[in-house]
């Protein structure tokens, strides 16, 4: 078999070792731009060491890097096929039989293997660091990067009085509390009976207590009250997850956190698209590496080696690009889950086999 002979050995280690040096350049980039971000801010927060941005630098690096991989096994793959072509390895190796779908064996069967590991352990270890590195940067600087953004809460509930779709500024103490709560209550039918504003709302068991409320319909004047009470099925577990964003829960928590989302009555599109995203992501490396061998086997002595490279970075790019908005189309609900998550990675290898079947056999 291909991938256990001496040759399959020697292109496994040659395409392992590119890829990883790659991803190593990548991660040290990043970490030297976000290193010099968190110094920026830790400028407003007097008393906190370099060292300590160092290792929130370094602990926040691994999420971020995460979204990079694909860059890295395209790159990785680009040069160790332009280093085989230049040492005329490929030529000995076609000379000797060996087919262009031979000695991509070892290089696909490596990438997958590296995407089941950064599916199945990378993914975990990231969101868990990430997780830490958050509450140490709300330590730090009372806020998380995300707070300039738009971090508002949307919640949709159903219960024995109807449906209701929650806004909040801010949650706290476990979920159990929201504040600068707008609530938009509905009838069992479906039709919108009346809007609730209030500076807090706190979770008890079976309904939410709006506390300095102020009803709006649309048949009677505004109306204060003290309390206002909001019948509801969540719990403070299931409204602390509706901040969490899916791209922060791990791997091997998404079906739950889906199910529980789903028997709370609330959107759980994005953790869907999530977890097929993530299970999508080998063949997507797959992909990469078909792209990169499209426009990367040929001569070295032909030239146009910047061209090529050129060709394999846009390549890369369209997937890219590809995929995210096949993601956004997903998260709309434009499109299933499945469909957007698997669509880019199969159509990007099967369009990079096209070109390999027409460059080796015509």
């Amino acid at each position: 078999m291909m991938l256990f002979s001496t040759l399959g050995r020697y292109l496994s280690g040659r395409f392992l070792r590119t890829i990883g040096a790659v991803f190593a350049v990548l991660f040290a980039i990043i970490f030297i731009g976000d290193f010099v971000e968190m110094i920026r801010r830790a400028g407003d927060a007097p008393g906190v060491s370099t060292g300590a941005i160092a290792f929130l630098t370094l602990l926040r690096v691994p999420a971020i890097s995460e979204q990079i991989l694909p860059f890295a096994v395209l790159g990785g793959s680009m040069f160790a096929f332009v280093a085989l072509s230049r040492r005329l390895e490929l030529v000995i190796a076609r000379a000797a039989g060996v087919s262009v779908w031979q000695f991509l064996t070892p290089p696909v069967m490596i990438v997958l293997l590296i995407g089941v590991l950064a599916t199945t352990v990378y993914n975990p270890l990231s969101a868990a660091l990430k997780q830490r590195a958050d509450g140490i940067e709300t330590r730090i600087f009372g806020r998380t990067s995300r707070a300039d953004a738009d971090t508002s809460l949307w919640i949709r509930q159903r219960s024995v009085d109807g449906q209701a779709i929650i806004r909040a500024e801010r949650s706290s103490d476990g979920g159990s509390v929201l504040s600068g709560v707008t609530a938009y209550v509905y009838e069992p039918d479906g039709r919108f009976m009346e809007r609730v504003e209030a500076a807090r709302a706190r979770l008890l068991p079976g309904f939410w207590t709006l506390e300095d409320a102020r009803v709006v319909s649309p048949e009677d004047e505004p109306l204060s009250v003290g309390s206002y009470a909001l019948a509801t099925n969540l719990t403070p577990e299931q409204v602390t997850q509706s901040f969490v964003p899916p791209a922060s829960v791990p791997f091997w928590s998404l079906r739950e956190v889906t199910r529980r989302t789903e028997s709370a009555g609330l959107d759980a599109t994005g953790y869907r698209l999530r977890y097929q995203t993530l299970l999508a992501r080998p063949l997507l490396l797959v992909a990469m590496v078909f792209i990169a061998a499209s426009v990367s086997l040929r001569f070295f002595r032909f030239g146009g080696i910047s061209r090529m490279v050129s060709g394999g970075v846009a390549a890369g790019f369209v997937l890219y690009v590809a995929t995210k908005l096949a993601g956004d189309l997903g998260g709309a609900g434009l499109l299933s889950a499945p469909v957007a998550a698997w669509s880019p990675a199969i159509v990007g290898s099967m369009l990079g086999t096209l070109v390999l079947l027409h460059q080796e056999d015509g």
